[in-house]
Order: structure tokens, then sequence, then C-alpha cells
């Protein structure tokens, strides 16, 4: 099982959407645990203060260092007595690192993790010996860490074994084994207003099946994301199914 705790001013954002479909019944099954927990809850004072003025002033509040270091501590403390592992502590933060497959790989090898989902112009600095490591979803700003959290979470949890209903999903899927956007899907109904399914696909020949894939692959890939398409080590085959695809269209 991964363990998960997402802290949080503002608990019922994350409790919501990972209640639904593949995430909840993971859930329901232990092989997923996700907390929503307060940070409030670690302010002291009758207004449970969690941010202030930033200190040489400026626009916008900081998150107070005493808060959430104690909610950090908390969590810490409750995820090694619950996994008998210490859990890895993320800042979801526009500073941070490019999240990506091999990330979401990576984290979901580990036992427990701690989502820490910063608001406002970010958190004091004096948290960051608590700190992990920073991750972002890309070069862009949200109102707070909670959605770029929940969808990390969602790229992870899907990689725990036992999660997904097809296991082959999670390693034939866009990025799964190598940076390679996947090729055109189809289903029934055979014709759709005009548009058949490919005659390949309806074919029966899995290995022609597979090598057009393979070629719709690449030809996305080349055409929609060059940068991926950049840094792909080509081989013999599928260099071939490129001019193959090329000569095709003249």
């Amino acid at each position: 099982m991964l363990a998960i705790d997402v802290l949080t001013l503002f608990p019922r954002m994350i409790a919501a959407p990972l209640g639904e479909s593949i995430l909840g019944k993971a859930q329901e099954k232990g092989l997923l645990r996700v907390r929503a927990c307060d940070i409030r809850e670690h302010a002291a004072g009758k207004h449970r203060v969690t941010d202030d003025v930033p200190y040489g002033g400026g626009a916008g509040m900081v998150m107070k260092p005493e808060p959430l270091t104690a909610a950090i501590e908390a969590s810490r403390a409750e995820l090694v007595a619950e996994t008998q592992s210490a859990p890895r502590v993320i800042l979801m933060s526009p500073q941070g690192a490019r999240f990506d497959q091999r990330a979401a790989e990576r984290l979901a090898k580990l036992p427990a993790l701690i989502f820490v989902c910063g608001r406002y112009e970010g958190i004091d600095e004096r948290v960051a010996p608590c700190i992990d490591e920073e991750l972002s979803l890309g070069d862009f700003i949200l109102t707070g860490g909670e959605f770029a959290a929940l969808a990390c979470i969602d790229a992870i949890a899907r990689l725990v074994p036992g999660v997904l209903g097809n296991e082959t999903s999670a390693t034939t899927e866009s990025f799964a084994s190598e940076m390679l956007l996947e090729g055109p899907s189809y289903t029934r109904p055979p014709e759709f207003r005009g548009a058949r399914v490919p005659d390949i696909l309806l074919s029966g020949d899995h290995a022609k099946i597979a090598r057009w894939r393979r070629q719709q692959a690449l030809v996305r890939t080349q055409e929609r994301r060059p940068d991926l398409f950049a840094k792909l080590k080509l081989s013999k085959e599928d260099r071939a199914l490129l001019e193959d695809r090329a000569s095709n269209e003249k």
C-alpha cells in the first residue's frame, strides 16, 4: 500500500476528487491511502493564523514556519508508525523540478509520501530543512499547490500494482516506457460519420498492428512534440517506419 498525506489549508479540495473512480476504488481495496491534513490544526491562537506579511515588504502573504513545520513533523511521525518507513516530503512549488512520468515511477516505488501544498507568495524559507524535494507541473502559476498535488498523486497512484484493472495499461500509454506519445485509438462502431477504423486494426494480424501503432506513435510525437522526438533514440526499424509513412504521403 502507498500511504499519502496532503498538507493543505483547504482539505475539502483533496478529499472529494480522490474518492472517485479508480483512486477511490484503490483506497477501498487498501492499495492506496490518501489523507488530507489541515495545516490550521497546528496553528496557535484563537484564529489559527497560518500566514503573515513578508519581511522587507512586498505584495501578498507568506505561510508561517511554525504551523507548517509542526504539520510536517506530525504527519511524518504518523506515517513512520503506519508504514515503518520515513516518508518523502514534497513541496509543490513553481520553483521545483518538472514533474514527469519518470518522477511518477520513482515516487510510486516508495511506501509513504507527504505533499505540502503551498499558498499565497510561498512558504517561509526556514521550512526548507523539512522538505526533501520540490516539484512543479510547469511554468505557470496556480492559486495553490492542491491541484498540482492531485495531478501528481493521480499519476503516481495508478502505477501502484493492482490499482489499474488492466496492468498493461500503465506500460503502454504515452511516456510509459519512453518519452513517446501514444498513437490514435479506436473502438466500436467500425464506422462513424463516414470515418472508418483503419483496416489494419481489424485484420487480426497482431504483428502488423504493433508495427502500425509504433509508426503512429513516432509520427504523432514528431508532429506534436518535436522536443520529445529530438531526444528519442531511433532504431533502424523506427527510421524505416518513418520513411514508409513519408513515402505513403507523397
